[in-house]
């Protein structure tokens, strides 16, 4: 059968792939491993929080999957951030992992130009050093003009749980080793990384109500006021369940320190590196021996499910040593264990070796997302997955890439820090990595980037007219804002937008108390109120970062040939020279965030630059 794109891999990363590239025409095959369930989530049943609440609004406001799904399944809802300001602001939800697979599954079944090739990835088919096609353990071999490769943990992946360890790229599911071996002989630069999940444990083994009332939990509700991630929910959300935060004691610790040796992390068994902001438990209990406790959550891992989640308890000790630490928590001393916690171990390709558009330097038509770029988390996985499902299709079709700059979305800092910085352990998105993250709000990701959506063909003619009429309901809010006379508390009169200056006053309250007219839909409060108050409130920070990215954005955008002789520029090392040779920047801009670079190297380089081209290269 022949395709126009293939994507390997069905999860966070492989379904926004398969998404994107069909919503743009072309006819996709989804490879995906037999009784596997798309869109899995293996770890924490959770999405969003801090910086990664915001991909999931972008990756909705252009017209993908996660959003939505995460509101149709959430059962807990919560707005990170609330007492810090505005562009912090992270929305996060526990899922019902079942559900929202199936929800995913039922939407991606619904979609006709999508078709599931259930098999093992074995080997990439290539003719004129391009991609051709793929071809299946079993002999089977598909065509394809464009291949998306998103295989998370499972290239060449290796379960720990003690001393045992088994090739695996998650527990019961086999590791793709093929398709590793393949990968490897196409010359990619590759690296090892470790990731971990923590023990299961049994709902109906858990005495909540006993734990509360002697304080050994404490209850995390969700929020009275549930905020959704979906610009295109509109309908109320409900929290169905709560989860429990306790704490690690010095029982635990002991345990730990007596059997470190038959941690796979500790004894040498395990050469990738973890996520430095998610620890395993091991390494919160050696690395910061002078903390006498760590936060845990007991987060229930759907409504009718006996599954609970021990967040922050990460783990690959033998599975007798797990029980005596969950035995040794304050009110766990009868828990259950359902699985115990293992590490997995799994290979990644450098993403430097990738241009801003996720496909390969070495091999066009193959792109790349997820896990096997060095990321972490499913939300860094659905933005790259969106990504290089549009750019798979636009290569089909002869179209320039599609790309975001790091002052437009969270998404266009994700892909420029993995492609000019590349990874030497997991890369987990925050909110300090976007230098403009003032312009990059939850509350304006549509604004931003439902047009850039539009643009490409994610965004529907029903997605696109709610949308027309939500930014027409800004501007004349706006107007009214700039436009209505209020009170101030002190008696005096002025302008709402005068008024709004003050940090203590509020555009809702004046709006619930009669004192202006607003235009609001009656599932979007908070979207049509706190993106007008913000730009009022942070007018000036605004300005002064918008013209920032003016006075930036020539040098950002004066783009380098592929060909670019570095090794001819006087002044530039030769260390430097080849490191610009094997990343191969794009632009400027990018190669100014490459390591090792200064001022003095991109001066000279931007020089040279105009000398080749006579007056200077055109903007990409």
């Amino acid at each position: 059968m022949d395709f126009d794109v293939i994507v390997i891999g069905a999860g966070h990363a492989g379904v926004e792939a398969a998404w994107a590239a069909s919503r743009l025409g072309c006819h996709v095959g989804l490879c995906r491993l037999p009784a596997s369930p798309v869109a899995h989530m293996p770890c924490n049943p959770a999405v969003g929080g801090t910086a990664k609440g915001h991909l999931v609004r972008e990756i909705d406001a252009l017209g993908g999957l996660m959003g939505r799904a995460s509101d149709a399944t959430g059962i807990q809802f919560k707005l990170l951030n609330r007492s810090r300001g505005p562009a912090v602001w992270s929305p996060r939800a526990q899922a019902d992992k079942r559900r929202y697979s199936e929800w995913v599954e039922n939407t991606l079944a619904a979609e006709r130009n999508i078709t599931t090739i259930l098999g093992r990835a074995g080997r990439i088919l290539t003719a004129g050093e391009r991609v051709t096609g793929l071809a299946f353990e079993d002999g089977r071999q598909y065509s394809c003009a464009a291949l998306v490769v998103t295989t998370g943990t499972f290239l060449n992946g290796l379960i720990h749980l003690g001393r045992d360890q088994r090739p695996a790229g998650r527990a019961g599911e086999p590791s793709s080793n093929d398709l590793a071996e393949s990968l490897k002989s196409l010359g990619f630069a590759w690296g090892r990384l470790k990731t971990g999940t923590p023990p299961r444990l049994d709902r109906k083994s858990i005495d909540f109500s006993t734990c509360v009332d002697n304080g050994t939990f404490a209850v995390e509700a969700g929020d009275a006021r549930p905020v959704a991630f979906s610009f295109q929910t509109n309908r109320s959300l409900r929290n169905q369940v709560p989860c429990w935060l306790l704490h690690t004691n010095s029982a635990v610790h002991e345990i730990v320190k007596r059997h470190i040796d038959d941690s796979p992390l500790f004894n040498g068994q395990i050469q990738g590196i973890g996520p430095r902001y998610c620890p395993s438990l091991e390494d919160k209990v050696m690395r910061f021996p002078d903390r006498e406790r760590h936060q845990l959550y007991l987060e229930p891992e759907g409504v009718n499910v006996d599954e609970i989640y021990v967040n922050g308890f990460s783990m690959s000790l033998p599975h007798e040593i797990q029980e005596s630490l969950v035995h040794a928590l304050p009110g766990l001393e009868r828990a259950r264990l359902i699985r115990p916690g293992y590490a997995v171990e799994y290979d990644f390709i450098q993403p430097t070796e990738l241009r801003s558009s996720l496909e390969a330097h070495r091999l066009p038509g193959l792109f790349c997302a997820g896990q096997i770029n060095g990321t972490s988390g499913y939300e860094e996985a659905a933005a790259q997955g969106l990504m290089a499902g549009v750019n798979a299709a636009r290569a089909v079709r002869r179209e320039k890439p599609f790309r975001l700059e790091r002052h437009e979305a969270y998404i266009g800092v994700l892909v420029d820090d993995l492609v000019t910085k590349g990874c030497v352990e997991p890369y987990r998105m925050f909110t300090s990595r976007a230098e403009h993250r003032l312009l990059l709000r939850i509350d304006n990701a549509d604004l931003r980037l439902t047009p850039r959506g539009r643009e490409v063909g994610l965004v529907d003619d029903e997605r696109w007219e709610r949308f027309r009429q939500r930014r027409e309901r800004y501007d004349r809010n706006f107007q009214r804002v700039r436009q209505t006379l209020v009170k101030k508390p002190n008696g005096q009169t002025c302008h709402a937008i005068d008024a709004l200056r003050d940090q203590r006053s509020s555009l809702a309250q004046m709006y619930q108390l009669g004192h202006i007219e607003l235009e609001i839909d009656s599932s979007g409060l908070d979207l049509d109120v706190s993106s007008v108050e913000i730009e009022v409130k942070y007018e000036g920070y605004l300005k002064r970062e918008i013209a920032t990215v003016a006075r930036s954005k020539r040098e950002e955008n004066r783009a380098i040939p592929s060909d670019f002789p570095f090794g001819r520029v006087p002044g530039l090392s030769k260390e430097l020279a080849e490191r610009f040779t094997e990343i191969k920047p794009e632009t400027l801009g990018q190669a100014s965030r490459l390591s090792g670079a200064t001022p003095a190297s991109i001066a000279v380089l931007a020089a040279f630059l105009g000398r080749l081209s006579g007056d200077g290269l055109t903007d990409r």
